[in-house]
């Protein structure tokens, strides 16, 4: 399971995971809103920030309806089409969008949502794509984004291991091996009990690939238990205010909640450490202190036979360990043994 080149970043197993701040339409149409968005996203210390490309008309019909969580703080009448329009960043805008995240030090990603998208990406030269969950069954889309040769994120919310299967199939048979899949429950926002972490490690086992997780939940648990349970990448929606109009905006996090995530996920990722059971630095400093010695319990006079009675253990470690007591039982001591003295091999026959 090889580590995937991303920007400057190497994404994988024994990496620091990938951290995404998901802005995606939390820009509400603004040019300089979405710039605040990069300010904002490069102060809290993620990897990337993420938007979205797509053609309204291209992606959804007239009347297609609104999914709940879009209903929420929106005009009653307001179609789907209606607020993705609304939403929908023009080309010149995201070029400009780009060159200003590369200007800040900070990746510039984006979700495409259409053919023309891919190719528009591509064009911006953007160092991956990543396909969202409700596209893991357009297999023309999964086709031409793998033909492209850039690395793939691919969530996979609301499918099934075998819709899973079907889409790694068609990236690889279209000769791409650059390919994260994100684990994902497709509600915004997520309730806790939906989200089945476990199925991380089904991905992981089933496929062979970097494993990673997006995010719905309120708060970091959930984020944090991923990161503990391997994922290479972590994505989580983005927004300047959770008050502001607008679909995504609810089931994100402000910047404040970021950098504190960022914090955290770098914490866990210290704590997990290395596979090898082995003492650190500071424990052996300890341990010859805190572990116990071998020690008369009474005066032992010399030329006794040594009894178990006659032995105890105390600190400090200094002497010998505990496992060797029912050695020492039955041999003599060759001189006067006081209370509370260590035992030791030359001090017996």
């Amino acid at each position: 399971m090889e580590s995937i080149r991303i920007g400057g970043r190497l994404v994988g197993r024994g990496e620091p995971c990938f951290i995404i701040a998901e802005a995606g339409v939390n820009h509400n149409g603004d040019l300089i809103l979405a710039k605040k968005l990069v300010d904002a996203a490069k102060e809290t210390g993620v990897d990337c920030i993420k938007f979205q490309t797509y053609s309204t008309d291209k992606l959804v019909t007239r009347t297609s309806p609104k999914p709940e969580y879009q209903k929420r703080g929106a005009p009653v009448k307001e179609s789907q089409y209606q607020m993705l329009k609304k939403l929908e960043l023009s080309h010149e805008d995201q070029a400009k969008l780009k060159k200003y995240a590369e200007a800040k030090k900070i990746l510039f990603l984006s979700t495409p949502y259409d053919v023309d998208s891919i190719n528009f990406l591509v064009g911006l030269e953007v160092q991956a794509l990543k396909i969202s969950s409700a596209d893991i069954t357009n297999l023309p889309l999964l086709t031409h984004a793998a033909a492209t040769g850039l690395p793939i994120i691919l969530s996979t919310g609301m499918s099934t291991l075998g819709e899973v299967e079907e889409a790694v199939k068609t990236i690889s048979d279209s000769g791409n091996s650059k390919l994260i899949l994100l684990h994902c429950n497709f509600n915004y926002p997520a309730d806790v009990g939906d989200v089945n972490l476990r199925a991380m490690t089904t991905l992981q086992q089933a496929f062979q690939l970097p494993v990673g997780y997006s995010d719905h939940t309120p708060g970091h648990e959930v984020c944090l238990a991923a990161v503990a349970l391997g994922a290479v990448v972590i994505e989580k929606h983005f927004t300047l205010d959770r008050n502001l109009p607008g679909p995504d905006h609810k089931a994100s996090i402000e910047p404040s909640e970021m950098k504190e995530l960022v914090s955290k996920i770098r914490k866990v990722e210290k704590a997990l450490g290395s596979p090898i059971k082995r003492p650190s630095g500071a424990e052996i400093a300890n341990r010859t202190i805190s572990r116990r010695s071998i020690t008369a319990a009474i005066d032992i006079p010399a030329g006794e036979t040594i009894t178990l009675e006659m032995l105890c253990t105390k600190r400090p470690g200094t002497g010998l360990e505990p496992k060797y007591m029912t050695n020492l039982v039955g041999r003599k001591a060759r001189y006067r043994i006081r209370k509370d003295e260590f035992l030791d091999w030359g001090k017996v026959e």
